[in-house]
């Protein structure tokens, strides 16, 4: 919840960020915290069975892919999706390695962990920049601390 809040100021219109994890692992409700403190009062929920959930926010278009279900990648281009990659967007794509080749590159690429061992409560996130804006989002979040933050 923490870093899709302090997240959230950093993404821009056109800008891409890539979802992965476990079942379970939080990425809605990372955009969940991300939509919410961006002023977004409405339910967020996981766009499995929809492939995409829209959020207008300002003057910006949010959008929310869940791409777990997809067969194979075609699936991704059949369905319309790349319609939605705009400049006037936010894309945020769970699952992007089942519409590979087709997705386009992500920004930041995000990936929640549950911990190691089964002592341990709340997860890791491994953060990468994968082009110059989404590196400049890392710089920004560079002192942030997350641990135990709710």
């Amino acid at each position: 919840m923490a870093l899709g809040r302090s997240l959230a100021p950093l993404l821009g219109p056109g800008m891409v960020l890539w979802l992965d994890g476990d079942l379970g692992a939080g990425k809605t409700t990372l955009v969940r915290a991300l939509l919410g403190s961006l002023g977004y009062t409405g339910p967020v929920k996981s766009p499995t069975y929809t492939l995409v959930e829209v959020y207008v926010v300002s003057s910006l278009y949010w959008y929310h892919f869940d791409f777990y279900r997809l067969s194979e990648p075609e699936e991704f281009l059949d369905a319309g999706l790349d319609e939605y990659f705009r400049n006037d967007a936010v894309c945020l794509v769970e699952w992007p390695g089942k519409a590979a080749g087709f997705v386009p590159p992500a920004d930041l690429a995000l990936a929640l962990h549950f911990p190691a061992k089964a002592s341990c409560s709340g997860r890791t996130v491994d953060l990468r920049g994968c082009s110059e804006r989404g590196r400049a989002c890392l710089k920004m979040l560079a002192g942030h601390c997350f641990q135990g933050a709710a």
